[in-house]
């Protein structure tokens, strides 16, 4: 098996660097485990050519580990790379790629999803349980792909033969998710941490996003599910016809799909019945906000947008309260409450995939 380490020396606070030396590396001679290469990123991409690199060298060898120094995004280039190169070997099954995480970015959501972090742990300890798994040959964990096709807009000459596919394995998103992240990034050098993620929603929690989505049904139902709080599970939804997409009409004011990880943060827990009851079909959830649910909304004007924000806001704070937002429901008179039977205030779907028809412009984030 071919072993290799990588890191990404900007991601998160941009300690990457002295941790993979510092801790890693001597960690992997102690056990005996000489790295072929140490890789250290140069640049957006760099990772995902230079693991291509290794696996076509060395796929007649058969498996190939990455020890992976990084945050989800850089994990999400070396995916991709893969996942579209035909001559990987993956694809034929000649070989396998197994990752061993050490979490060095801002959120590393998969990380944190997979290893629940404790307030008593060591810290560094805590970010060596990937690579002590892998020490130990523990039995890997597979990774559910999303793929995700963007196509042009409506009405234009744009064959699906010509669509971009990305994969993910973390989030895909639109509507405030998306402007978060994308924002965010102007205040890294600033905020390093997380606490940038809550400055770039400040800008963004009073847009709403026009579209249509079709949310496609689990392939072994034959029907999307959503999420009942009196149950505590999901029911399916929808057209009682078999393989029926549900119509779910905007305007949205947050819009994301997961696979593999029920959390976004260490307590941000978005997606919460992905670790409380694991689907056994290929599927995602899907965390859903739409403004015209709230009782109280009439029309689109500033002011209904001023006050709905602090609506999103309590939704996005209750999140941190290991997942109750997806319990929480609208009074009569609009309030938010954990009780009762009115609207819940997020819908939180479980389906097969989903199709964003935007009215206008849109944004995507994927990772």
């Amino acid at each position: 098996m071919t072993l290799i380490v990588v890191y990404n020396p900007v991601c998160g606070d941009s300690t990457a660097e002295q941790f993979i030396h510092a801790h890693v590396i001597p960690r992997l001679h102690s056990a005996g485990r000489i790295p072929t290469e140490i890789i250290r990123t140069r640049a957006p991409g760099h990772a995902g050519i230079e693991v291509l690199d290794c696996l076509r060298v060395d796929k007649e060898k058969g498996d190939i580990t990455v020890v992976l120094g990084s945050g989800d995004g850089t994990l999400h280039e070396i995916v991709n790379h893969l996942a579209f190169a035909a001559d990987a070997g993956i694809h034929n099954g000649s070989c396998s790629i197994n990752f061993a995480l050490v979490p060095c970015g801002t959120a590393n959501a998969l990380y944190v999803s997979l290893f629940r972090p404790t307030l008593s742990q060591d810290p560094v300890a805590y970010k060596l349980q990937s690579l002590e798994a892998f020490l130990r040959s523990s039995t890997p964990r597979p990774l559910t792909l999303s793929l995700t096709s963007l196509l042009g807009p409506l009405g234009s000459h744009h064959s699906q033969g010509d669509s971009k596919l990305v994969a993910s394995v973390v989030v895909t998103s639109t509507a405030l998710h998306a402007a978060i992240l994308r924002d965010s990034e102007r205040f890294r050098k600033e905020i390093p941490g997380i606490e940038r993620f809550q400055v770039a929603a400040q800008h963004n929690i009073t847009k709403w996003y026009t579209a249509r989505v079709k949310l496609l049904p689990v392939a072994a139902s034959g029907a999307a599910h959503i999420y009942n709080p009196e149950r505590g599970d999901f029911v399916p939804v929808g057209s009682s016809e078999s393989d029926s997409a549900l119509d779910v009409h905007g305007p949205f004011a947050y819009f994301l799909s997961t696979v593999n990880v029920d959390r976004l943060e260490p307590e941000f827990c978005i997606s919460p019945m992905i670790s409380k009851s694991p689907s056994t079909d290929t599927s995602m959830d899907v965390i859903i906000l739409r403004p015209h649910r709230d009782p109280t909304f009439t029309r689109d004007t500033l002011q209904a947008r001023e006050k709905f924000a602090s609506k999103t806001y309590a939704v996005l704070t209750t999140a941190y309260q290991d997942g109750n937002h997806v319990n929480l429901r609208y009074s009569e008179n609009g309030d938010i409450t954990e009780s009762g039977l009115g609207h819940t205030v997020v819908e939180y779907f479980r389906c097969g995939g989903w199709e964003w028809i935007p009215v206008g412009g849109y944004l995507l984030f994927f990772d």
